[in-house]
């Protein structure tokens, strides 16, 4: 299914603020970013933010939103136009600081780095009211049709550009995150905030790894539908199953095409071995009641960013609640 107009202007976002987080983490060294990526951030910035992204909108979002009544002299479109011309007059400034600093007159470094500093914050600002205000009206006020042609002009002015902008620019933004080393958001909490995130989650975890060892479960100290304790970690997984169920488990396979007839069930990916669990279906979820509780499992296969197993994160939630809610309770319902 071809992705919509706000998920291709939301993956333009997404793309440039882990350009900015990677940028902002190399100019955070008394020595600045090295020339050469400043020279990429620059091409990015004025070549594909400016001269891609905002013309996206300018000249088939914003358009398209006037003609169905949203006003362009007040309101958030007004806004957002204004803030494109606010992040022109930046880039206009940034521009040739940047083209001096990537030939090696490293002098320019503090203005640099507080230009961009002043780039950044108001494109995050501007993604944000995007994302979560006017993108929002926009799926109510366009057409089938409007949004059509919306995503018509995304791919006309990317064309425009070369027969592979976004895959050379998404390539571009790449390195230069990778060159920043941006690390996942995870690695900026502490780890007793995230071991309280953790264990605050309405779902009960266990992690399972390749060798298929317990080694995490959370909610240690609060109440667990499925009591453990710190014995099960590094246990074989295939012990933290009763006796009796084991000769049902292990009746259990998994193929290229799903069920074979005749067997019971699938088998749940932490009791798999490596090459079933590379050439499984789709993992099915399990739910079971539990006194007058419904409980709902599920398995879920985790791989790092090379996509290599890691493991397998088992998720449980007494879903009682969830299951009787009726009609909707919205934030702005409240009183």
């Amino acid at each position: 299914m071809s992705p919509r107009w706000d998920e291709l202007l939301k993956l333009d976002h997404e793309i440039t603020e882990r350009v900015f987080a990677a940028m902002e983490s190399a100019f955070e060294s008394s020595a600045g970013p090295p020339p050469a990526q400043v020279g990429r951030l620059l091409e990015y910035m004025r070549d594909y933010v400016d001269a891609c992204h905002n013309q996206k909108e300018e000249l088939h979002l914003f358009p398209r939103l006037e003609a169905r009544g949203m006003p362009r002299q007040g309101g958030p479109l007004a806004v957002m136009l204004a803030e494109h011309e606010r992040a022109r007059a930046i880039l206009a400034r940034f521009v040739p600081l940047a083209a001096a600093y990537a030939a090696g007159q490293t002098a320019t470094l503090a203005e640099l780095r507080a230009t961009f500093g002043e780039y950044a914050a108001l494109c995050k600002d501007h993604f944000w009211k995007e994302n979560d205000i006017l993108y929002p009206m926009a799926q109510r006020l366009l057409t089938a049709q409007d949004a059509a042609e919306v995503v018509a002009g995304i791919e006309a002015v990317e064309a425009a550009l070369g027969s592979d902008t976004r895959a050379r620019f998404h390539r571009l933004a790449q390195q230069i995150i990778d060159e920043g080393q941006l690390q996942d958001l995870s690695f900026g909490l502490e780890r007793d905030v995230l071991a309280a995130v953790l264990n605050t989650l309405p779902v009960e975890l266990s992690f399972i790894d390749h060798e298929d060892r317990v080694r995490y479960f959370s909610h240690e100290h609060g109440h667990k539908i499925f009591g453990r304790s710190r014995g099960a970690i590094g246990m074989a997984v295939e012990n933290c199953h009763p006796p009796k169920s084991l000769h049902l488990v292990r009746q259990i396979i998994l193929t290229r095409g799903g069920h074979v007839t005749g067997v019971i069930g699938r088998k749940a990916a932490h009791l798999m071995r490596g090459d079933d669990r590379d050439k499984g279906a789709k993992l099915e979820d399990l739910w079971i009641d539990i006194g007058a509780s419904k409980v709902h499992i599920r398995y879920w296969p985790v791989r790092n960013a090379a996509g290599n197993y890691l493991g397998t994160l088992e998720t449980v939630q007494d879903v009682t609640a969830i299951r009787a809610l009726q009609g909707e309770q919205r934030l702005l319902a409240q009183p």
